[in-house]
């Protein structure tokens, strides 16, 4: 009976390495809710597999241990074999659990990295619209004043300038490869 409840959980590692083969297909195609949770639900899986192995191990090594007269050498053997067998389960485990957390830091990282290049944007677009709203305050107060005001080509000098302004910005931006 414990050599078959030990080999069933080769099966279910079996099928959780698959699933885990086939998240991570769909990690690489792209980032979903979806694939969290599943990520999530088999951290928690082989946990809980983890758990359940680590005392049948101690279990088995009690077993292995036994001397009376009433337990056959073979028997001991068999224990031994069952107990290999469960070492090799808790590794199975094991590295299953590091492949599932390295595909959660994959995840984590590359919606950083997606979070990064929105925050990049959003401060390039800002820092060209902190001149320009500058500019715009200046000339948009109605002091008596202001020689510019009288200017026939005033407002045109005032777009001109805002022009130049988004040009050069972006012109360096590009060259610090930034766009």
């Amino acid at each position: 009976m414990l050599d078959a409840i030990v080999d069933n959980y080769f099966i279910v590692l079996e099928k959780i390495g698959d699933e885990v083969e086939t998240l991570d297909e769909e990690l690489i195609k792209g980032l979903t809710q979806e694939t969290m949770q599943t990520i999530y639900h088999f951290k928690k899986e082989l946990l809980y597999i983890r758990k359940s192995v680590w005392p049948l191990r101690e279990a088995i090594h009690g077993l292995e241990g036994i001397e009376s007269a009433l337990v056959d050498e073979k028997t001991v053997l068999f224990f031994r074999g069952i107990h290999d067998h469960v070492v090799q389960v808790i590794e199975n485990t094991e590295a299953l659990r590091d492949l599932v957390a390295g595909m959660l830091d994959l995840y984590l990282s590359s919606i950083s990295n997606r979070m990064n290049e929105v925050m990049k944007m959003l401060t390039i677009i800002a820092t060209i619209f902190i001149p320009l709203t500058f500019i715009a305050g200046i000339y948009g107060m109605n002091f008596k004043h202001m020689p510019e005001l009288e200017w026939p080509w005033g407002y045109f000098l005032a777009l001109v300038l805002m022009a130049v302004v988004v040009v050069v910005l972006l012109t360096w931006f590009k060259r610090k490869r930034l766009l």
